[in-house]
């Protein structure tokens, strides 16, 4: 299991490869859909990064960090 301090950063960049490779554009004024990161995180082996201790849970820390990366942080 990685630390939160080690996920952070993977995570906030894989972000952007999803937003890159599903064509997600911040200025479509579409809001992403962090279920559907979450999903793309697992079809690519990247899951592992969901899985790190934290006292709100990792799912709720990563779903902040998406909407912190795509401007989406009004929503919180």
């Amino acid at each position: 299991m990685m630390t939160k301090k080690e996920a952070e950063p993977a995570i906030r960049r894989l972000c952007h490869d999803w937003a890159q490779e599903t064509g997600f554009s911040v200025s479509s004024g579409e809001m992403p859909s962090f279920l559907a990161f979450k999903e793309w995180l697992n079809s690519k082996g990247y899951g592992h990064y969901l899985r790190f201790k934290s006292l709100c849970g990792p799912d709720a820390d990563a779903e902040r960090w998406f909407d912190d990366e795509l401007g989406q942080n009004w929503r919180n």
